[in-house]
């Protein structure tokens, strides 16, 4: 009988397999620790690796251990990270070792995460999804069925997206003028740019084609029916629908060589300054000046 590896332990010694012989599996999420018990109690003879940030997914997935399955997080359940990491980029890392590995993909089921899962619905590499609120038992048989080669099938592992007359954001920015598109797109849910002059600079691209924001976005978010088809379209909705869209926006663009509009603007670290009446807030001190009338009307 085949004795439990312990957690650190390899599953692969050189080109030779260790007496471990359930399913190596790497579970990339924020809050994999919380499932890992489960997974070992469940899955006899498994080793089970929990990688939570980027780091430790470079680090699992570069060493010499080879897994039989990953189990990512499609966004991270983190907000510290939630703009910067998701399953996709778990995706890309993977793809980097050259190592063919099936990928389930675990959901929330929340709207924000719809433009990932038509992205990895997709991929040849994914071979399900798991919904998280249908319990833990439907990932323990997920992990079994892709350990032997199979795919997860069936109204347990919903593979619903989008519905498929609507495009998809992935392949607009991926074709014709839709790099261009992903730029402005990136510039905006970065927090890079307000108006077109600072979306030129940010998106490094001319003027006229910053002015010209509508023309390279209006008619996706059109065709994705996101906006009245009666009410005109204007760089205000441009700039809201990227809001709305900005986790995906910035992993497409992270994922695809944009580092310079990939990441997200944030206020300095305990130093927030809004004009006008000018409140600015600093470690261990709160400041509020007013114009006179201004603190009148707050009854001061």
């Amino acid at each position: 009988m085949a004795r439990t590896v312990p957690p650190d332990e390899p599953a692969i010694l050189g080109s030779r397999r260790s007496v471990q012989d359930g399913p190596r599996v790497l579970v990339a999420a924020a809050l994999g620790k919380i499932i890992e018990p489960l997974l070992r109690q469940s899955l006899p003879g498994s080793l089970v690796r929990i990688a939570e940030d980027r780091a430790a997914v470079e680090h699992a997935l570069s060493d010499r251990l080879r897994f039989d399955v990953v189990v990512a997080d499609l966004t991270w359940n983190d907000y510290a990270v939630e703009y910067s990491f998701d399953g996709l980029d778990v995706l890309n890392i993977l793809r980097a070792t050259r190592r063919q590995t099936p990928v389930i993909f675990a959901a929330q089921g929340h709207g924000v995460e719809l433009d990932h899962l038509d992205e990895a619905n997709e991929q040849p590499e994914v071979v399900g999804i798991y919904r998280k609120a249908t319990g833990p038992q439907p990932l323990i048989d997920g992990v079994d069925i892709a350990a032997r080669g199979g795919t997860l099938t069936g109204p347990q592992f919903s593979w619903a997206g989008s519905p498929p007359e609507i495009p998809r954001i992935h392949s607009y920015f991926g074709k014709g003028k839709g790099s261009t598109a992903a730029r402005l797109a990136g510039a905006i849910a970065s927090g890079r740019a307000v108006n077109h002059e600072t979306l030129a600079s940010a998106a490094h691209v001319g003027y006229d084609t910053a002015a010209k924001l509508v023309d390279y976005l209006g008619p996706l978010i059109r065709d994705r029916r996101e906006h009245a088809s009666e009410l005109k379209m204007t760089p205000e909705v441009v700039y809201r629908w990227c809001g709305e869209h900005a986790r995906y926006i910035l992993s497409w663009c992270r994922r695809h060589g944009h580092y310079d509009i990939a990441s997200r603007v944030t206020p300095e670290p305990g130093r927030v300054t809004l004009e006008p009446g000018r409140v600015s807030l600093e470690p261990g001190r709160v400041s509020l000046e007013q114009e006179p009338q201004q603190l009148r009307r707050l009854g001061t």
